[in-house]
């Protein structure tokens, strides 16, 4: 299929490189005031985002190594996806209760989106196993619980109100965050990603 001939071109797999690092960079600035409030145990579990393309960071150099790291791998996968996803729906939400749009919402939901399809297309690359799978699953549902238990979300003030509704919703994200990506980068047959 011409569209993963592109994807394992080395030119573009340098690109999104560069591109991850930084929107990863800038993702873990766009948290500096929140990771300076948070307790150091929970600072792994904060920057949902930038984690997340920080991940497809090591995956892309592993790539480009003409090597898998089939953990990060479903990390990648998994997190790339449901965050998202999940930043996409959060600045639709606050677009909505505040009646305002601004460039940065309209540059974090291109670039959210941007993260969660990346995350799916390379899917037919990623060598990652029932146990990758397992371990990603539990870092995704113990991070939702972090977050809505512990109240370590990422901050939207507009949206405080609904973190109740916003908790609830982003457990079943997970849920279908976790059955795609079985179905997608588990089950599926594997392409040789040969540069």
């Amino acid at each position: 299929m011409w569209i993963f001939y592109i994807l394992k071109q080395r030119s573009i797999l340098w690109v999104l490189l560069l591109i991850n690092i930084l929107g990863t960079i800038y993702g873990y600035y766009w948290y500096r005031y929140q990771l300076d409030d948070t307790p150091w145990y929970f600072l792994p579990f904060v920057p949902d985002s930038p984690t997340a393309s920080l991940f497809f960071v090591f995956v892309l150099i592993g790539f480009l190594l003409g090597r898998n790291f089939p953990l990060i791998e479903a990390l990648a996968a998994i997190t790339l996806f449901k965050y998202g996803i999940w930043a996409v729906g959060m600045n639709i939400g606050g677009i909505v209760a505040t009646g305002q749009i601004t460039i940065e919402n309209w540059m974090l939901i291109f670039s959210h989106l941007g993260m969660a399809i990346q995350g799916l297309l390379y899917a037919p690359f990623y060598r990652i196993t029932f146990i990758h799978f397992f371990i990603a699953t539990l870092w995704t549902f113990h991070n939702d619980v972090i977050d809505y238990v512990f109240l370590m979300f990422p901050r939207y003030p507009s949206l405080d109100e609904y973190m109740p509704f916003i908790g609830y919703l982003t457990f079943w994200l997970s849920v279908l965050t976790c059955y795609l990506v079985y179905h997608v980068a588990v089950k599926k047959e594997r392409l040789i990603l040969d540069l």
